[in-house]
């Protein structure tokens, strides 16, 4: 028998980029790159969020949808006396509300929302690029280091959409923690 752990959250934004708006462009400046905050997004199992500039590449199959929790950027602008910051700034592709996503890393979960199932797989933390600093505020990238979110595989279909959810994780979770720094070190993965 495996225990499951449900806990009600909330999908804030749902970003899909087709374009890098930062990596690879460190002498060019930010990229101006279509971004949509959808009220839904499709997944396909193994590739991703359809229309996203991470869908269906070899490279990141294993961390095509980007989970972040706002609470983290709440956290980072009381630290730096600064914000509130706009949450698409930091390119993640699922913003939630009300939940610790840190461990999540190496374990399949599911997001229930708006009457539709997609299922995830935790694959390895979401580092902040350098571009923080200069997108939210000076400090942004060290302040965001163990609290940028998780990257995950599709590993089923569906659709997410913007609302209330259910995230239904096979270990606990603890919400008070959703904008806390992690150290993750191998010895805390599965």
């Amino acid at each position: 028998m495996t225990t499951e752990y449900r806990y009600d959250v909330e999908v804030l934004h749902l970003l899909v980029s087709p374009a890098h708006a930062y990596f690879g462009r460190a002498r060019e400046g930010a990229a101006d790159v279509p971004t949509t905050d959808a009220d839904q997004a499709d997944v396909v199992a193994g590739k991703g969020i359809v229309g996203d500039r991470f869908f269906g590449k070899a490279a990141h199959m294993d961390a095509a949808v980007t989970l972040f929790a706002v609470e983290a950027l709440e956290s980072i602008a009381a630290e730096l006396g600064t914000g509130p910051f706009d949450p698409l700034l930091t390119r993640r592709n699922v913003v939630l509300r009300g939940a610790e996503l840190a461990p999540l890393l190496g374990h399949e979960f599911t997001l229930e929302s708006g009457g539709d199932v997609v299922h995830l797989k935790g694959g390895r933390p979401a580092h902040p690029c350098a571009w923080m600093d200069e997108m939210l505020a000076p400090g942004a990238h060290k302040a965001m280091r163990g609290r940028g979110g998780v990257r995950c595989q599709a590993v089923s279909g569906g659709v997410l959409h913007r609302g209330p959810a259910v995230l239904i994780s096979p270990v606990p979770l603890d919400r008070t923690k959703a904008g806390d720094a992690n150290v993750l070190r191998p010895s805390r993965l599965p």
